[in-house]
């Protein structure tokens, strides 16, 4: 077939992005679809965990021509503003998605992998007899390959042609996300609570915050707007309320997305090896979602390049992914349910300010190692 690849990376964020990176540099033919045109915003935390750092610097995967902000401390605040900061563990970094995205994009394409941007996939199916993909995309264009990696992300119309379980449940979340410039602690990770929701803020490149929050659309549709919701709900936080009133805020509008998802997926479907979000999504407070993607990306790449039979590969991933990240995804669903409301926000703050050995144990163990 004309259009054959060996692998094809449905989804340009950071799982597809680093995975299509890997297999390229290791001599295979890939084909990165992106539904969007480099650069672009995403709604995303922009907090990196140092867990990743070693492999982005082996890998020389880091923008240097940016000063990113190093980040050691992690401010919580409950509803009613009161807040309290420890130590972050292994610590971060911040950096916007539309500067590192980017940048992993034209590292990809150094390598000599394929990207279409600006189309969609529309239908994948595995023929069991040839054993191969096959793809249609947008465009009209058909396409094959040996293996696919879904890094589709939160919730995609390929869920919907996949028939996954979790995308027949109606989630209540929605995300907004805004770059600003406020007076901030570049050195800190912050996360206020409100009621139905929290936001997150950390310093990004170029002396920028980045703000995000995941809310509820209830919320939403009750009061009618994204700014009206904000000043009734948000707003009364009084710590969180200055940053809307006081701050320069730079995008002409929010990013927003809806129906975010925290229900279990499984890491390979339909013979696909999924990725990221599309594995499965960490609630945003654990503030390593980028990491798991990264981390995700490299695995789905590197079980692909170990040679194996499909079976063993599938197999392998699964096995591999569920080791290094369903334990985590568990305990972050369940830590939600003290935050968003008052006194289990209140509950949350005063066992990071009086009992520092458990707030350390949850940190920890919603991170990863290095690698």
């Amino acid at each position: 077939m004309k259009h054959k690849y060996d692998i094809v990376v449905i989804g340009g964020g950071l799982a597809g992005l680093i995975s299509a990176f890997l297999l390229a540099k290791n001599g295979q033919k890939v084909l990165l679809v992106e539904k969007k045109h480099f650069p672009f915003h995403r709604v995303c935390g922009e907090y990196i965990s140092n867990e990743v750092l070693d492999f982005l610097k082996r890998e020389n995967l880091i923008p240097y021509h940016f000063e990113l902000p190093q980040i050691s401390r992690f401010l919580f605040s409950d509803t009613y503003g009161k807040s309290v900061t420890t130590p972050l563990g292994l610590g971060g970094f911040g950096i916007s998605r539309y500067v590192l995205d980017d940048h992993l994009y034209q590292k990809v394409m150094e390598k000599g992998a394929e990207v279409k941007t600006g189309v969609q996939v529309d239908t994948i199916s595995f023929d069991e007899q040839e054993q191969l993909f096959y793809l249609e995309l947008a465009d009209g264009k058909v396409v094959s390959a040996d293996y696919v990696i879904g890094a589709f992300g939160k919730r995609s119309k390929l869920d919907k042609v996949l028939q996954r379980s979790f995308i027949q449940k109606r989630s209540p979340y929605i995300g907004v996300k805004y770059h600003i410039r406020a007076d901030f602690d570049r050195n800190t990770v912050a996360l206020y609570n409100f009621e139905g929701g929290y936001c997150g803020l950390n310093a990004i490149e170029d002396d920028k915050v980045n703000l995000c929050y995941l809310g509820d659309r209830e919320q939403l549709r009750k009061y009618g707007s994204i700014e009206a919701m904000e000043k009734e709900i948000l707003w009364k936080n009084p710590s969180l309320k200055p940053f809307f009133i006081d701050s320069d805020f730079l995008f002409e509008k929010p990013e927003v997305i809806n129906e975010i998802n925290f229900e279990r997926k499984e890491p390979v479907e339909n013979h696909i090896l999924m990725a990221g979000d599309s594995a499965g999504l960490i609630t945003p407070l654990c503030g390593n979602g980028m990491a798991i993607a990264i981390q995700s990306g490299k695995l789905a790449a590197e079980t692909i390049l170990a040679g194996k039979s499909r079976s063993e590969i599938e197999s392998i991933y699964a096995a591999s992914w569920k080791s290094l990240f369903a334990q985590r995804l568990s305990l972050g669903r369940n830590i939600q349910r003290l935050f968003g409301a008052k006194k289990a926000s209140v509950l949350a703050r005063r066992i990071i300010q009086y009992v520092p050995f458990a707030a350390d144990q949850l940190i920890k163990n919603t991170h990863g190692k290095p690698f």
